[in-house]
């Protein structure tokens, strides 16, 4: 078994006003993510109820945080196998069930890379090698219940 590896992340909720939780439309669900020495990020809930839109939601930072672990996996997989990818986009979706409470697990995620090689001639075969490559060492991708799907486009397809 291997080290372990720890990450610290401070959420503080910055939609006090006087009046705190006092009922659940009373409070604004605004917050800030935090990592020592980084940009905060300005986030909100999902839930339409006093949520400010222009902040990340907590499920789209998830969702990203797959898609962001899937790219670097590829690029390590593609330089480890001596292919130069040039061009790497993903259009990710996460689907949620929503059950009574209006909260429910994520049932998938699917993943859909745009990447183009410098060597134009890369087989579809290989790509999806690498792409597969890549899926099994994502550490995000295998620490959820769900699956996570990887639908990359043609190869060589230039990136939008």
């Amino acid at each position: 078994m291997g080290g372990l590896q720890t990450y610290n992340v401070t959420v503080d909720w910055t939609g006090a006003d006087e009046r705190g939780t006092a009922s659940y439309t009373s409070y604004s669900r605004d917050h800030e993510v935090r990592v020592e020495g980084k940009p905060t990020l300005l986030a909100t809930s999902d839930l339409k109820v006093r949520t400010d839109v222009s902040r990340y939601r907590a499920e789209e930072l998830f969702v990203g945080s797959i898609s962001q672990a899937q790219m670097l996996w590829f690029l390590r997989t593609a330089a480890k196998h001596d292919v130069v990818v040039l061009s790497y986009a993903d259009k990710a979706t996460g689907t949620q069930r929503v059950e009574g409470a209006g909260s429910g697990p994520f049932v998938e995620v699917v993943l859909r890379p745009q990447v183009s090689f410098a060597e134009p001639g890369l087989s579809e075969e290989a790509a999806a090698r690498l792409h597969r490559e890549a899926r099994e060492h994502n550490h995000v991708a295998r620490s959820v219940s769900f699956p996570v799907r990887v639908e990359p486009a043609a190869v060589g397809v230039p990136v939008a």
